[in-house]
């Protein structure tokens, strides 16, 4: 394939991972010259794989989504109502291409609101190639794993971000919670690939679970707002306190 596989010792080749139509997306990829060197697997998730790799010396993650395994009936929940993707066939292979495309368009309407979020580079079927978040091959620690010097400070900074991605980039994050934020310098966003636009049908009820996911983290860590205040300052709305 023309690229070097790094620490290979560490590197399994799974078959639910890299099946014949990855390895053709990757082989793209690498003859377009958008990876050279493939690493060790940085994490594991439900529906995809992530791994380290480089670009011409630059480090960067490679997402790869599993077509085997991946749960279609969770997937298309997040597709559907999306008016982006409404030409999408229900087929379970186009289903994860076009929610690998629709990932990247997320990540891009992030960062174009000025949201961390891992820069995305580009994507191929069910690979996706982003900037690495992290230093020397360490990808930054989840945010359930970090021992916060100010959770108060770090708190609004997340709600400052759950705001912008609402109110800019006109997204809601779907599944936000301390699984998918990485902490460096700063809060990092990751995971956007259910994340959802401000008009799809469900995107209010989505928003409220990220905030109550958030305010469970951080309620014995600082002061928090309740779930409807926070709502309520994102949206605009005037939800009533159940």
């Amino acid at each position: 394939m023309g690229i070097r596989i790094k620490d290979a010792d560490q590197f399994k080749v799974r078959e639910d991972v890299f099946d014949e139509i990855t390895l053709l997306a990757l082989y793209k990829l690498v003859h377009k010259k958008w990876l050279s060197i493939i690493g060790g697997s940085i994490s594991t998730g439900k529906e995809a794989n992530v791994f380290y790799g480089e670009r011409d010396g630059t480090a960067i993650a490679i997402k790869i989504y599993r077509i085997q395994t991946a749960n279609f009936t969770t997937m298309s929940s997040y597709i559907t109502g999306d008016r982006r993707f409404s030409h999408v066939k229900k087929a379970k292979k186009e289903l994860i291409f076009a929610w690998t495309k629709k990932e990247f368009s997320n990540l891009v309407r992030a960062m174009d609101a000025g949201i961390a979020v891992p820069e995305p580079l580009v994507w191929n079927r069910n690979i996706l190639v982003m900037s690495f978040i992290g230093k020397r091959e360490i990808p930054y620690p989840q945010l359930r794993n970090v021992e916060l010097k100010d959770p108060k400070e770090t708190y609004a900074q997340i709600t400052e971000i759950i705001d912008t991605l609402y109110n800019k980039a006109e997204l809601v994050h779907a599944d936000l919670s301390e699984f998918n934020i990485l902490y460096g310098d700063k809060p990092y966003l990751i995971d956007m690939g259910q994340s959802v636009t401000r008009d799809h049908p469900r995107a209010l009820p989505f928003l409220m679970r990220d905030i109550r996911n958030v305010n469970r983290f951080f309620k014995n860590r600082c002061d928090v707002s309740t779930d409807v205040e926070l709502f309520n300052a994102i949206t605009g709305r005037n939800e009533a306190e159940p």
